[in-house]
């Protein structure tokens, strides 16, 4: 699962996901990308269940290429437990999305197999999101 190695504070706060993404909306690495449509907070099981529908899909051929990493702690306090007594300890890892961010990226195969494959992952995810050629624009 994906995580960060170390992080300068273990709890952070919930943020907001307001406007669109301020960078990494572009295909930069492959030739085809999955680009997000909304907002919303993907987490590290999510990604890693995407990334093994693709390549499952894809089976031996492209290269694959994961461009967001979760790196927002989400704290959940145990179960019947009452109100108060602090902020619970982290649980899981996310990855804060915006509209126009593109998740993945994949090279090597046609565009009929990269389409199907990233179908099969934007099942896996929680928000919308669309397919994107090299030179395709939000």
């Amino acid at each position: 699962m994906l995580s960060p190695s170390r992080v300068k504070y273990r709890k952070v706060q919930k943020g907001r996901m307001a406007g669109q993404a301020k960078g990494g909306s572009e295909v930069s690495f492959g030739d085809f990308g999955l680009q997000t449509v909304e907002c919303g907070w993907l987490t590290a099981r999510q990604i890693e269940a995407a990334r093994i529908a693709i390549n499952r899909h894809v089976k031996r051929g492209g290269k694959l290429y994961i461009r967001v990493f979760p790196d927002k702690p989400v704290s959940r306090k145990p179960a019947e437990t009452r109100m108060g007594k602090g902020k619970g300890a982290p649980d899981f890892w996310v990855a804060v999305v915006r509209p126009g961010r593109v998740l993945y990226e994949i090279e090597g195969v046609t565009e009929e197999l990269a389409r199907e494959a990233f179908l099969r992952a934007h099942h896996k995810l929680p928000i919308k999101t669309r397919f994107i050629r090299r030179d395709t624009a939000l």
